[in-house]
């Protein structure tokens, strides 16, 4: 089922015998220039990335990542093959953000790095059993957090990105239909986060966290971070009747709330 709304000179011949007695070992695969650069590109990437998370909390050195990318089994597909999600430790709270989102393009050379931009979401609302004690972090698939995050990962990357949507029309909203049907969010998240016609909403691109969201120096081409943020019930029911300028309005409120960026599952709705 898919769970979300998709938003937007001639050489010569060898002699007859001597092909004959050619070794039949295989032939190894030629890495070109393009091939070099892109590798390099990419491990700059995902060092850049790296410090930016270091800064922000303590880095698990493992990624939730899938034996099999999600790309050669029907899943869309992100710039490279590499679909994982990065899990950093703040005090309080988990960070989980997409990492390959801005990876550089496979097999292609001058498109940036990927789709410019990484989505993360914060919460310090994850079950006990789906934290993982520090060094451990595949309990997290289990977390209502990574199911979101995942989904919402899979209709950003269906649209090929959205920096151009987020310049444009601002913060974002998303909605989530079919909330009943999904596996961690229906049994974690409360029924404030749930609409009367089954769907929960999110916010991308807004409010801002407690750090920087848009990375320079990033080896091809700036890179930002966007936050994914739950919204309430009503929350959404706002954004449905009032567009930009209810989504504009809602920001500022989760702000002077003292909610901002974190997806808290113990807070009031703020309309």
């Amino acid at each position: 089922m898919d769970f979300f709304k998709k938003l937007f000179g001639t050489a010569k011949k060898p002699h007859a015998e001597a092909a004959l007695s050619a070794p039949t070992e295989p032939v190894e695969p030629v890495e070109t220039a393009a091939d070099a650069a892109n590798i390099a590109a990419r491990l700059a990437s995902g060092e850049c990335l790296d410090r930016h998370w270091q800064t922000v909390g303590r880095v698990e050195q493992d990624v939730l990542t899938y034996m099999i990318s999600p790309s050669f089994t029907g899943g869309p597909h992100w710039p490279s093959t590499r679909q994982a999600y990065r899990v950093v430790r703040r005090d309080e709270s988990i960070v989980l953000a997409t990492e390959g989102l801005s990876d550089p393009f496979d097999d292609a050379e001058g498109l940036g790095n990927g789709f410019e931009m990484e989505l993360f979401l914060e919460t310090p609302d994850i079950p006990d059993d789906a934290r993982g004690e520090p060094g451990d972090v595949d309990p997290l698939r289990r977390s209502w957090a990574f199911e979101l995050l995942e989904h919402v990962a899979k209709t950003v990357a269906n649209a090929g990105g959205i920096t151009h949507q987020l310049d444009n029309h601002g913060v974002l909203s998303l909605e989530l239909p079919g909330f009943s049907l999904s596996h961690q969010m229906s049994d974690q998240v409360p029924t404030l986060f749930v609409t009367e016609d089954d769907a929960a909403g999110v916010l991308l691109g807004g409010p801002e966290p407690d750090f920087p969201t848009r990375l320079e120096d990033m080896p091809l081409s700036p890179v930002r971070l966007v936050p994914v943020v739950l919204i309430t019930a009503s929350e959404l029911e706002y954004v449905r009747a009032g567009g930009r300028a209810a989504r504009e309005d809602l920001v500022a409120r989760l702000n002077a709330a003292g909610v901002g960026h974190t997806s808290t599952l113990c807070r009031q709705s703020v309309v």
